[in-house]
């Protein structure tokens, strides 16, 4: 369920051009290079076959780095962890954290999800927010299983070499913390786009095989930038802190395919900038 942050990030896309390129790139230096891929962390059945670009940054590399280990997150010790961390231990409860307005938004999200707020009294509001929305995208036949764990799957059966830019525990603490302290401007951010679920996932499908990093930083960053607490912990810092590891692996010689949420890639703190202010060569794979 912690993957919904990440769509979350690209709950908003609107159309634009599309080109015939892809959320793939490679980044070099000299001799040296590596690819990223911008992912969807899930998907439905029918968005498989993945753009080809995907298999020929994976066929290419010979490890593979994403957020965390997929492996890590799956684990059902670490689910039952996160679902203990993400309730209230003291005497808060979702009507105490929450204004009246976002905990009536909250509320109806949750019934019309199938899921009585009142079970969840003393959950978090953000793994609420997510359960809900993870609910309302298995209605419509999205499923966990997205690129990250798709191709998680393809390296342990190939015998590849799996790395991660994070800890799992990292990880747990961004979700279970994330907007604490604005737990209804979190609730708002998250719901906003809620009833339009069926509509939007087709659309953010469309821009992320395209690589149309124009609409995504249009419609993503900006829309996240009004909230900088959640921006900045989301994007802004993850993406300042693996810039320095991104550039180790450049110095060494095992190709490598870094696999992160497609919200990372565009505008001034994204990864794509980064690296080229870096003096690294980025270039969009095409067929």
């Amino acid at each position: 369920m912690h993957r919904l942050y990440s769509l979350l990030l690209v709950l908003a896309l609107s159309t634009g051009s599309l080109s015939a390129q892809s959320s793939v790139w490679k980044i070099s230096k000299g001799e040296q290079s590596l690819y990223i891929g911008g992912t969807c962390h899930i998907l439905r059945e029918s968005d498989y076959p993945l753009p080809s670009e995907f298999d020929e940054a994976y066929a290419t590399a010979e490890h593979l780095v994403f957020e965390v280990d997929p492996a890590i997150l799956q684990d059902p010790a670490f689910t039952m962890r996160m679902m203990s961390e993400a309730t209230y231990k003291d005497s808060r409860t979702l009507k105490s954290v929450l204004s009246d307005e976002a905990y009536t938004a909250l509320e109806e999200a949750s019934r019309e999800a199938n899921m009585p707020i009142e079970l969840f009294s003393t959950m978090k509001p953000g793994m609420l927010v997510m359960m809900v929305t993870l609910q309302k995208l298995m209605l419509s036949g999205v499923t966990e299983e997205g690129v990250d764990l798709h191709y998680a799957a393809h390296a342990k059966a190939d015998g590849k070499t799996i790395g991660s830019l994070e800890t799992a525990d990292f990880q747990l603490d961004l979700i279970i913390n994330l907007g604490e302290g604005m737990e209804s401007e979190l609730v708002f951010y998250s719901l906003q786009f809620l009833d339009q679920i069926d509509e939007l996932f087709d659309i953010i499908l469309a821009a992320w095989r395209s690589g149309d990093l124009d609409t995504i930083n249009q419609i993503v960053v900006e829309d996240m930038s009004a909230y900088p607490d959640i921006y900045n912990a989301m994007l802004k810092d993850r993406n300042h802190r693996w810039i320095p590891q991104i550039e180790a692996m450049l110095a060494t010689q095992p190709i490598e395919f870094v696999l992160v949420g497609v919200g990372h890639m565009p505008g001034d703190d994204g990864l794509i900038r980064l690296l080229e202010g870096k003096g690294y060569t980025v270039t969009q794979v095409k067929q």
